[in-house]
């Protein structure tokens, strides 16, 4: 961390939340140790905060260290974790900063990401050992920061000004697993936590939501915390899941839902699903596009396999790269029509929302109870809470004007 020390430098920020979160305590430490932002092109130092769960996103990463060629680059993230001999084989010029260092020098668990976001980090690693996983070796094993130290910090940033506030981690429903606790709890604190926000809970894992889901649906339902969950199935087969060593089958992660939408029933689920796993047939395939059709998410996150290294997965014979573009297509067309027909059913409602982001002149977004993306027409402070009635959508947001 001491080569972060009176320079100017240029930070690029890749991936998940957690990681832009990390990105704003490594510029706090820089600015602190007395450097400057400056564009790229004046700046001594460049330093880049990596992803790399898939092959795309790591090729991306390469392409990016070799475009500060002659300049002094300072790479953290996932990549000097699980990549480190390829990075200084390709670049022996590199500085690597490890997230463990950064933790110890940063012990923050939380950062602002814009003036009204705030982002807070329940802990690193998981308790999962999913097959397809580069993540789970690059974060390790779950360590969950304290109660106390993750409401201190919802506090602060809500007095900093955040409205909104993400929780965020590589499985945030495993977060107290390790200390004898669990998130239920944790949300029950944070809804008495000061400050005027809500709470954004980030990506939880079917297996550990499942494992607290009677303490955990309830608490959702506080109103402090957005009636949204983001779960990732995978798979609607089971045999897929198995082969990914998921922890669950597909109706287990049915019955989550289910319990989510009983506490809520307007709740938005978000869900992710890899396309073209090497074990998924054609047979697997269609029990995917069955449970989603049961499930009908509100947001569905479409990946392609990817081939990781050094993962289980990775001695699997791989599908050809036409039939994981078939599927996805396949995938992208179901979810499509949910969204469409999910939509109808929100125009002429009335909504209470809270105005957290100005996109453009003259439009504003605003988010209801249950974390919808809705776009307002007319310049509104941020922070502002107002009625408003849908007049339309546009697939992947709704439009409305103030009642």
């Amino acid at each position: 961390m001491d080569t972060l020390r009176d320079k100017t430098i240029h930070v690029e920020s890749y991936g998940c939340t957690f990681n832009h979160a990390d990105t704003e305590k490594i510029i706090a430490l820089a600015e602190r140790q007395g450097c400057v932002r400056v564009p790229a092109e004046e700046a001594e130092c460049i330093i880049l905060n990596t992803c790399t769960v898939v092959g795309a996103t790591e090729r991306a990463m390469l392409r990016r260290i070799r475009a500060y060629a002659g300049k002094e680059i300072v790479v953290t993230g996932c990549m000097p974790v699980v990549q480190r001999e390829i990075l200084l084989e390709t670049f022996p010029d590199l500085h690597l900063i490890l997230p463990e260092e950064m933790y110890m020098t940063c012990p923050e668990v939380g950062a602002m990401t814009d003036p009204h976001t705030g982002v807070v980090q329940t802990g690193t690693g998981c308790l999962g050992a999913c097959s397809y996983c580069i993540t789970r070796a690059a974060r390790g094993p779950l360590k969950s920061f304290s109660a106390d130290a993750i409401v201190a910090e919802v506090e602060r940033l809500a007095a900093g000004g955040a409205y909104e506030i993400q929780l965020t981690g590589q499985d945030v429903s495993a977060w107290g697993m390790d200390l004898g606790t669990d998130l239920a709890d944790l949300l029950e604190r944070i809804a008495g936590a000061k400050g005027d926000f809500r709470l954004r809970v980030g990506m939880m894992n079917p297996a550990t939501a499942g494992r607290i889901i009677d303490r955990l649906a309830p608490a959702f339902a506080h109103e402090k915390i957005f009636g949204f969950v983001h779960l990732p199935v995978q798979s609607g087969s089971d045999a897929v899941l198995a082969s990914m060593n998921r922890g669950y089958t597909a109706a287990e992660f049915e019955t989550v839902v289910a319990a989510f939408r009983a506490e809520i029933p307007d709740v938005r689920v978000s869900t992710d699903i890899i396309a073209g796993f090497p074990t998924e047939g054609c047979r697997e395939f269609d029990e995917t596009l069955e449970m989603l059709g049961r499930v009908r998410p509100t947001k569905v996150n479409i990946t392609r396999f990817s081939v990781r290294e050094g993962t289980p997965a990775a001695q699997y014979h791989d599908h050809p790269d036409w039939v994981k573009k078939e599927r996805s297509r396949a995938l992208t067309h179901l979810t499509e029509r949910i969204y469409d027909e999910e939509n109808l059913r929100w125009i002429g409602r009335e909504l209470s929302v809270l105005v957290t982001e100005q996109k453009k002149n003259g439009t504003v977004i605003a988010r209801d109870a249950t974390y919808q993306n809705i776009v307002i027409p007319q310049e509104i402070p941020l922070g502002t809470r107002l009625r408003v009635k849908v007049t339309g959508h546009r697939r992947h947001y709704l439009m409305a004007a103030p009642v």
